[in-house]
């Protein structure tokens, strides 16, 4: 997720956390979202849920920013739309990787991308990481590693690998996002609209072109608990998050927002162990406190 800077916005200390709550909260329910699509989401119904997730969301955001949206160039659009091709293949990895590993897996190795997309930053600009950098970047694979055998010396799961694709991935956004020159200066608003109107068409093709149920047909089927995980996914998840980040950036630094936001992967374990009844083994435990403690040490060394 992108931050926009606004010159003198850092809020007083004693009413940060006016603006830390709702933040904090943005976090929590990303972290919480990976046990929710795992509740809703079958292999066979994953296309359809992504239609129906976004097809809720993409309407909102495009009625609030209409006035954008139509000033947004040709470019723009066609820029957005590539980004959105990205996006689509990352929610695609994420949602079929969450269906075959736990939610605190998922939560855990998707984090990787803050460590990834300082390295691949690097390797793109030719600049040497720091050594400080360096260590947590291995410090963290190592703790995927040991995250991964959470029930004993075994193969990673398809799921754990499609997580770390999904990982990659993000980096590949954050990149293109940073590189487009036909966004550059385009509000997020918009931009983040186009981009999932044009995911909602990859998932929608795809749903028509590969046989699994319709969207209409799994909307049918979905029970009132179903209903629930998938309007916190569209509504909280979405729309929510995306206009708490807008708000939150004009009140405080980008880095603050950051850092709050950086504590998802915290809520995904604390949610698929409390709620989902998940059980990472000591190997697991140990795994995930190296992801933790390297991708915090990784923000810090690349700050």
């Amino acid at each position: 997720m992108s931050s926009i800077a606004v010159p003198g916005a850092a809020a007083a200390p004693r009413r940060a956390w006016h603006t830390d709550l709702p933040v904090l909260l943005v976090a929590v329910c990303w972290g919480a979202s990976y046990l929710a699509a795992k509740d809703i989401v079958t292999a066979r119904t994953v296309l359809a849920v992504l239609v129906l997730r976004f097809a809720l969301a993409v309407p909102v955001l495009a009625v609030t920013g209409r006035r954008a949206l139509r000033a947004l160039t040709g470019a723009q659009w066609r820029g957005a739309a590539l980004l959105g091709l990205i996006l689509s293949g990352i929610f695609l990895l994420e949602t079929y990787g969450v269906v075959r590993t736990s939610a605190t897996n998922a939560g855990l190795i998707i984090s990787l991308t803050m460590i990834f997309t300082p390295l691949a930053e690097a390797a793109v600009t030719r600049t040497r990481p720091t050594p400080a950098f360096l260590g947590a970047a291995l410090l963290s694979v190592l703790g995927v590693v040991l995250l991964t055998q959470g029930g004993g010396v075994t193969r990673p799961s398809s799921g754990d690998l499609l997580m770390l694709l999904a990982a990659l991935a993000r980096t590949v956004h954050v990149l293109a996002m940073s590189r487009t020159r036909a966004v550059q200066g385009a509000a997020a608003l918009p931009l983040t609209t186009v981009q999932l109107g044009a995911s909602v068409a990859v998932f929608a093709l795809l749903s028509a072109l590969s046989g699994t149920p319709a969207p209409w047909t799994v909307a049918a089927d979905l029970g009132a608990r179903d209903w629930a995980g998938l309007l916190f996914l569209a509504v909280l998840c979405t729309v929510f998050a995306f206009f708490v980040q807008m708000w939150a950036v004009r009140r405080t630094s980008p880095s603050r927002v950051g850092l709050l936001l950086g504590t998802e992967p915290l809520w995904a374990a604390a949610t698929g162990i409390a709620l989902g009844g998940e059980r990472l083994g000591t190997l697991g435990l140990a795994g995930g406190a190296l992801v933790l403690a390297g991708t915090a040490w990784g923000r810090r060394a690349a700050g």
